[in-house]
């Protein structure tokens, strides 16, 4: 991934969105297996599922999408050729055969994934999914007009960086993707990519109907694949209706399991409101649930006095890690002793505080999460303890030619109650002048905020950053921040720490070999604590999920690979 959202960015820092988080453990099972009606509630097919969100789910085509394992709501319309295992905590991290038989069958040196279809797949109109469909909804992904996907089939697919899409390609579509017969799909890679089968995730991976394919106008009725298909888009997925696909087959689609028979999406809704809404119950929203809005601090300490309440909250972790960034061009944040001295001075506790608790956050001391799938190692390079070493931090500063401490400027976002927001600044601030260290506060809005982080020549020395997953793997989360090859100079530059060390990119690479998923996971925790002794960064704090349903939400799945409920899991009666 990326950033989170707007409203992650809330949901994690209020209590974030897409991130909140807390420290080295699992999620909490029980909150996700306790909310909605207990463990005991038995799911029936029926009834309508209402979804109150803050963020409308727009551009709902599957070119333009780009959502973790393909999404919440999308992925009730879109199958792809593999998908995320429906299992709560840890299990939910793993990657399972959707359309496809399989996860894939790498050749030798994984650069050619092949996949076969199941039998019986339709679409919405009864009419076979055919290989070629697929083929075509990546190659459809490439176009500008329908732009906004993950961008890794650019970078990963032969040919992929000139290929401009079907609209421009007259006819001959992209030849690194085969279709030998109706069942049958090869992809030709650039380079190993044993993480091919999360990609294919993705939605840019679910089939499009050449004949059906209406360009930019798709979005507001795509074809559906899955088990409920899309009877209303207003106002660009504000208000969403989805209906049951009767020509979906149960027996070709393990993962989704359809209880409502409608589902009806509404956006645009404040955080508030969402959550007084689903605390209510009255009429439609006990059957209601969210997929984008936490509950905040407050809103926990009442939950707190109210058992039958609290027993409605599912709490779950989504792979996300929000640190301080360093620019090492800018002085004096080049010699590495000052951003060790910094390390050792941050007051975690007082981090996690400012952003709701330690119910809405878990301390960092590395940057992956700490989750099995990620390929987590522990350890502190820099041990701050409970409030920051001060003692140790000065004693680096004298080192590092400042005896009498230093003044420097952090860089946050204007956004309170955020991950990256001005209490994090504060707290910060407060910690880094025991050791001596006298913190400017800069504040930015939203959107200067980011242009700024990202921009090569505009990047300030110290700054609040956040990163999280595409797909519970080290990799998609260490190779954009600290691979020296993804250093972006004209655009979106992620690697801000501008990190080149070629026995970094040389073990991405190795590791990226691996189809052996479970042996490359501990080379990406080996990595994770190799980088760290560099110092380029200041792991924080992870975020925690915590979501109330409806009093008559039942069957709630929250996997460690999204952190937040399920909806094709969900049951109304």
């Amino acid at each position: 991934m990326r950033q989170m959202s707007g409203n992650v960015a809330r949901a994690a820092a209020i209590a974030v969105v897409l991130a909140v988080g807390a420290v080295a453990c699992g999620p909490d099972d029980s909150g996700a297996k306790n909310a909605g009606g207990g463990s005991d509630a038995k799911p029936q097919k029926g009834g309508t599922l209402s979804v109150l969100n803050n963020e409308p789910q727009t551009d709902f085509d599957p070119a333009r999408l780009y959502t973790s394992g393909g999404g919440n709501v999308p992925s009730l319309v879109f199958r792809t050729l593999t998908t995320r295992n429906r299992e709560a905590g840890a299990e939910g991290t793993k990657v399972v055969p959707d359309l496809a038989t399989d996860t894939g069958k790498p050749n030798a040196d994984a650069t050619v994934w092949t996949y076969t279809l199941k039998d019986g797949l339709k679409y919405e109109d009864g009419s076979p999914i055919t290989t070629a469909d697929i083929k075509y909804g990546i190659e459809r992904s490439f176009a500008a007009e329908l732009s906004g996907g993950a961008p890794y089939l650019r970078d990963w697919l032969v040919g992929g960086d000139k290929y401009e899409g079907p609209y421009k390609d007259g006819g001959k579509g992209l030849a690194s993707i085969e279709t030998p017969d109706a069942k049958t799909i090869v992809f030709h890679l650039n380079k190993p990519e044993g993480e091919f089968p999360y990609l294919a995730t993705q939605t840019q991976f679910a089939p499009v109907p050449k004949a059906k394919d209406t360009g930019t106008k798709y979005e507001s009725h795509p074809v559906s694949s899955g088990p409920y298909k899309v009877v209303k888009n207003e106002s660009d997925g504000e208000h969403l209706v989805l209906e049951r696909n009767t020509n979906w087959s149960e027996a070709t689609d393990a993962e989704r399991k359809a209880y409502p028979d409608t589902i009806d999406v509404r956006s645009g809704l404040d955080a508030s409101v969402i959550n007084q809404r689903l605390s209510a119950s009255q009429g439609p929203d006990a059957a209601a649930v969210t997929t984008d809005t936490n509950l905040g601090p407050a809103e926990l300490a009442k939950i707190g006095g109210d058992k039958a309440l609290a027993g409605r909250v599912g709490t779950g972790h989504f792979g996300y890690t929000n640190y301080i960034g360093f620019n090492p061009k800018v002085k004096p944040f080049d010699d590495p002793k000052v951003r060790q001295a910094i390390a050792y001075a941050v007051d975690r506790s007082s981090v996690v505080n400012a952003v709701g608790g330690s119910s809405l956050a878990e301390p960092a001391t590395t940057f992956l999460p700490n989750q099995k799938a990620f390929g987590y190692t522990e350890f502190d390079h820099f041990p701050a303890g409970a409030s920051g070493n001060a003692a140790k931090a000065k004693e680096l500063l004298k080192e590092a030619g400042h005896p009498d401490g230093l003044t420097v400027t952090l860089t946050h976002t204007n956004a309170k109650g955020g991950p990256k927001g001005p209490e994090v600044a504060t707290a910060l601030q407060d910690a880094l002048k025991k050791a001596g260290i006298t913190v400017k506060l800069q504040g930015l809005e939203a959107n200067d905020y980011n242009d700024t982080i990202q921009s090569v020549d505009k990047e300030p020395g110290f700054f609040l950053r956040g990163w999280g997953a595409d797909w519970p793997s080290g990799g998609p989360f260490l190779a954009p921040i600290f691979d020296g090859r993804q250093i972006v100079k004209d655009g979106a530059n992620f690697n801000t720490g501008f990190l080149d060390d070629p026995a970094v990119n040389k073990e991405v690479d190795e590791i990226n070999k691996l189809t052996d998923l479970a042996a490359a996971a501990p080379r990406w925790g080996a990595l994770d604590k190799k980088i760290g002794e560099q110092a380029v960064v200041v792991p924080l704090f992870h975020p925690v999920y915590k979501r109330l349903v409806g009093k008559d939400v039942k069957n709630v799945v929250i996997s460690d690979w999204t952190g937040v409920l399920d909806v094709s899991q969900v049951a109304v009666k």
